[in-house]
């Protein structure tokens, strides 16, 4: 399910001047759409997106200086209706005398900012889409390692969290232990997050709950990252059959977002948190164009060549 978004997270997250309305900021936002009203500046109400919060720049501010105040004080009144969160007026733009007076009327907050329209416009977008998103819990372990975000699965009790903590210790970062909130954030990122219960984290069977940021610092956790590799944890049986030359490309869908996946198999003795830190180090360097399965395939084929070349010249 979405997070609950108020006027006061949006304030917050993406620094805005109350200009008025401070004990209006409890209204809640639905949508992370965001509304310029030109044509409701001239008028025309037909289709005004009344649940979006409102966004008036240079363009129009200066519209409005031109219309008398009847005109626009009319224009106000219907743009401030019950399910309007805020108003958001760019570039340290002094909001028109008509709008304050029909906003205080509707209990509705104006808020300021200095950066640009098109730059509020992109940061408060980004904010309520990552909000608003639908979420999805997922039993895993979410992990940075060497900037990739690599969500660690398995059964329970195979050792996820113990390998978390292993690579805590090598230098890496937690994001989420047991429960992996996911979200996709456009059509080709997927972001995991912890629950806020379950912040900075971590249950190892038989010690019980540590604090990672409270026994490593700060710089052992993160909030949320994206999740670029999926590796799983599956206990060794000699019957199973598991892909020893990496060309056997898995993948698991989240949303609309595939995501690469790879298994590893857990028996006494391997080092999963070193195999999981080369893992991530391998995809990493696959990303950047090298790929050491091809290039073993091309030195294979190279030498099968080679001896087909020799046996043909000694015949």
């Amino acid at each position: 399910m979405p997070e609950s978004v108020t006027v006061a997270d949006l304030v917050k997250a993406n620094r805005l001047d109350v200009y008025s309305g401070q004990d209006d900021l409890n209204r809640q936002i639905t949508t992370s759409d965001i509304s310029r009203p030109g044509l409701e500046l001239t008028g025309y109400f037909n289709y005004y997106p009344a649940k979006r919060i409102q966004l008036l720049g240079i363009t129009e501010t200066s519209f409005a200086k031109g219309m008398s105040h009847e005109q626009l004080l009319d224009v106000m009144q219907k743009m401030c209706q019950p399910e309007t969160p805020a108003f958001v007026v760019s570039t340290q733009l002094d909001p028109p005398e008509e709008l304050k007076q029909a906003a205080e009327e509707a209990q509705i907050p104006i808020l300021g900012t200095k950066l640009t329209t098109s730059r509020v416009l992109s940061n408060m977008t980004n904010f309520l889409e990552g909000k608003l998103a639908e979420r999805q819990s997922v039993h895993g372990v979410l992990v940075d390692i060497y900037g990739v975000g690599v969500m660690i699965t398995g059964d329970s009790g195979v050792g996820k969290s113990e390998t978390a903590l292993e690579l805590v210790k090598r230098g890496h970062r937690l994001i989420a232990d047991d429960r992996v909130e996911v979200y996709q954030q456009d059509e080709q990122t997927l972001v995991g997050a912890a629950p806020a219960i379950l912040s900075h984290l971590l249950e190892i069977r038989g010690i019980g709950i540590i604090d990672v940021m409270n026994l490593f610092g700060a710089g052992a956790v993160r909030s949320e990252t994206d999740i670029d590799l999926i590796v799983h944890l599956e206990l060794w049986h000699d019957d199973n059959h598991f892909d020893r030359l990496g060309n056997n490309t898995e993948s698991q869908k989240f949303f609309d977002v595939e995501v690469p996946k790879i298994t590893i198999p857990v028996k006494t003795g391997r080092n999963l948190a070193i195999i999981i830190e080369a893992a991530a180090m391998n995809f990493r360097a696959r990303s950047m164009g090298y790929d050491a399965t091809k290039v073993f395939d091309d030195n294979l084929n190279r030498l099968i060549k080679q001896n087909s070349q020799k046996d043909g010249g000694t015949q």
